[in-house]
């Protein structure tokens, strides 16, 4: 019997030193002052989301852990429904309040890329959770955010995975910034497949 506790206390350390080393490097990002925030949202700007994620494949080729990547897109949204500004705006911070219940505070790295996209970085997380965070968000997207005019929001979601293993990566032999732009393209590929009706 205490050499089943004794393992539980090992297991539990081990997961406890790892999200320690996950919400350090992300503390460590945050503490920089040329990070450039978006005003809107208050997520980092493009700018300085590429700039944390070339230090994640940096992390990730040192320390084995992957990461993956999100690329969520309202596609011409404010276009499609002839939306003005302030709806615009009103519809992106509800996007952006329902995407935070699934953004782990201090590790996850959450940017908005563009007019309506948004990228997510998500250190040490499986490829089959990747995908069911990125299903949740276009649920609860979905079900509970509409416009001031009722309309209800579509997003599609992209995504890529670096690992230092990658087949993705590892067959063009690239540098790290390199890497963030294949990553980055990929995610955004799916993310445009998702959308096709």
């Amino acid at each position: 019997m205490w050499y089943f506790s004794w393992i539980l206390g090992v297991l539990l350390a081990c997961s406890l030193g790892i999200i320690n080393v996950l919400r350090l490097e992300a503390q460590e990002a945050l503490a920089k002052d040329n990070l450039i925030i978006d005003p809107l949202t208050q997520l980092l700007a493009r700018e300085s989301v590429l700039e944390r994620l070339h230090e994640k494949v940096s992390n990730s080729k040192r320390n084995g852990m992957p990461f993956a990547l999100l690329y969520i897109s309202l596609t011409d949204f404010k276009q499609k429904h002839q939306l003005p500004e302030h709806e615009m705006d009103t519809t992106i911070l509800k996007v952006v309040a329902s995407m935070k219940n699934d953004i782990r505070v201090n590790i996850d790295i959450a940017a908005r890329v563009g007019e309506e996209d948004f990228l997510l970085a998500l250190p040490g997380i499986s490829w089959e959770r990747t995908i069911t965070i990125a299903s949740r968000i276009k649920n609860n997207v979905f079900e509970n955010v509409k416009t001031p005019s009722d309309i209800p929001v579509l997003v599609g979601i992209g995504y890529a995975e670096f690992s230092h293993d990658s087949e993705q990566i590892e067959e063009l032999s690239l540098t790290g910034e390199e890497e963030v732009e294949v990553l980055l393209n990929i995610a955004i590929e799916k993310c445009f497949e998702s959308t096709i009706v």
